[in-house]
């Protein structure tokens, strides 16, 4: 289940709200230095950004690849940890507006993190350390640590324990050749 906290309006969709729950100016600005970050072919340079004008948390050594499109309201609620690598074109997001209400998540993706490319993760959704997430996958729920995901809906390909097996089969096989 993700982790979002719900905030309902009334009389118009919850987007009509949307200067009631952030400054415009904010969004502009958010808008401004994503755009650049997502061009950017410097990942020192992407996550200097991301720390320094969108209050990130985000680890050392970890790479967001062209084209990442984060949550342009709310990227301070995205935290990742260090030597991770978010995939081409992935969308994070810690808002989604609805009819008759809005909801605000923290996304926690752990170090040693694979996300690949066109992948979208929702707000309040936590994906643990080492975990992999396949190419174009939606993100609807928590992924543990270490285990492998993929789809749409989002399904486990390995826990953890299978992922460890299959690595120690794939060095023993390489170690004979």
């Amino acid at each position: 289940m993700r982790n979002t906290e719900r905030y309902r309006v009334s009389g118009a969709n919850s987007l009509w709200h949307v200067y009631k729950t952030v400054p415009f100016w904010k969004v502009v600005k958010n808008f401004v230095i994503i755009q650049l970050a997502r061009y950017t072919p410097f990942i020192g340079v992407k996550n200097w950004l991301y720390r320094t004008f969108l209050r990130m948390d985000v680890g050392n050594q970890t790479a967001f690849a062209l084209m990442v499109m984060l949550d342009i309201m709310f990227p301070e609620r995205i935290s990742v940890g260090k030597n991770t690598v978010i995939g081409y074109n992935t969308t994070i997001l810690a808002h989604e507006y609805l009819i008759k209400e809005y909801r605000l998540g923290d996304v926690k993706i752990g170090s040693e993190v694979m996300i690949g490319a066109n992948s979208t993760i929702l707000p309040g959704i936590t994906i643990g350390d080492g975990a992999i997430v396949s190419a174009g996958t939606v993100v609807h729920k928590d992924v543990s640590p270490g285990t492998f995901v993929g789809g749409n809906p989002m399904r486990v390909i390995y826990t953890k324990e299978e992922m460890d097996k299959r690595i120690q089969q794939d060095d023993f096989f390489q170690s004979n050749e």
